[in-house]
């Protein structure tokens, strides 16, 4: 069991949540010079959805502002181990988008042009190619793909903790098994928590909470369009002779691929997710895992096959179905609230956080 610590009565600053956002914010706060900051976990750093991530992480995103910040977290990633002392399992590998219509090659032309305006190497490239990089790819029906070699992936895990080390390392206070109830308002302004164990003051706020967030927010009158669905994958067993090699994004079939340490990790964005009502988040939720359903499962497996031939003779080591939340336009909820002033939102990652930084 985790000790836990004693609360402190103020602060500076206050995080609300330990994944990967709460603990990023507060290692760079507490890097940049900001004194007592203190990160408030529920339960565990990462036990809500930071756990169960892929760890893909892209370096272009839809905005040049979105883009910059995932250019630095590649940055980040690359050195973190070095600076606090914990492997984050970070690697360059690329990444391979397939384009299987008309329509799709035109958008990845699109994004490959808008790679070069906000200064990230790409380029699209033929069948021939592609199966240099990705050994026993199945082509047909592939009209174009666009190739981002400095792509990368990370353990969502261990980058997390390396952050939250760095945090530590710079003095801000890391602590775990304190459930905020609510955000404290005195005139409009944001002034403090309260938690299970007690009140803390603090000049401002910061809510990083993933699938809590909104019911926080609610709480003293700020609106969130964060919407929690269940995300499934499936891991393989060990491929023999599988190679290192890019991470696959198949739009058109809706799947993905993932290569870690001679297994595939295979997941899907279905067009029709089930969604996942704060109902089903259990009080003690923590690493928790949803019933995996034969029927959410089968149709995107199958398509995994298709694009991937090696997987029907391969058998299945993981099923995962978990919660990830998503906003409304697929943007980030980032930044000071209007309706509170010295409070600030971390949240709705569209399950792309682990590229955040």
């Amino acid at each position: 069991m985790t000790e836990q610590k004693a609360l402190p009565s103020s602060a500076r600053v206050i995080i609300v949540g330990g994944g990967i956002v709460g603990c990023s914010i507060a290692y760079h706060l507490a890097k940049r010079g900001v004194s007592d900051v203190v990160l408030l976990e529920r339960k565990q750093l990462t036990c809500g959805t930071t756990w169960h991530a892929a760890g893909l992480v892209s370096m272009l995103w839809p905005t040049p502002f979105l883009t910059q910040l995932a250019k630095y977290s590649h940055e980040l990633y690359a050195s973190l181990e070095q600076e606090t002392g914990q492997a984050t399992g970070y690697r360059r590998i690329g990444s391979l988008s397939v384009a299987r219509t008309s329509e799709r090659l035109e958008e990845l032309l699109r994004t490959s042009s808008m790679a070069s305006v906000f200064g990230v190497e790409s380029e699209m490239i033929d069948n021939e190619r592609l199966t240099e990089l990705y050994p026993g790819i199945n082509t047909d029906g592939i009209l174009g793909t666009l190739y981002i070699e400095k792509d990368g992936q990370t353990n969502p895990v261990d980058t997390t903790m390396a952050l939250a080390r760095g945090a530590r390392q710079y003095g801000a206070k890391v602590l775990e098994n304190v459930k905020v109830e609510e955000i404290l308002v005195e005139n409009g302004q944001a002034i403090g928590v309260s938690t299970d164990r007690g009140a803390i003051a603090a000049d401002q706020v910061i809510l990083a909470g993933g699938l809590w967030s909104r019911d926080i927010a609610e709480k003293i009158g700020v609106d969130l369009p964060l919407y929690a669905c269940e995300h499934y994958y499936v891991v393989t067993e060990e491929m023999e002779g599988l190679t290192r090699r890019p991470v696959l994004r198949d739009f058109d079939k809706g799947v993905y691929f993932k290569e870690d340490a001679g297994k595939m990790l295979v997941g899907w964005f279905e067009h029709n997710a089930r969604g996942c009502p704060m109902s089903r988040i259990a009080e003690d939720f923590c690493f928790d895992e949803f019933p995996c359903e034969l029927e959410q499962i089968e149709e995107y497996l199958m398509r995994g096959m298709e694009t991937f031939p090696a997987l029907e003779e391969t058998g299945i080591r993981t099923f995962f179905n978990g919660p990830e939340s998503f906003t409304t336009d697929n943007l980030h909820l980032l930044g000071p609230t209007p309706e509170v002033d010295n409070f600030f939102v971390a949240c709705g990652l569209n399950s792309k956080g682990i590229g955040a930084g």
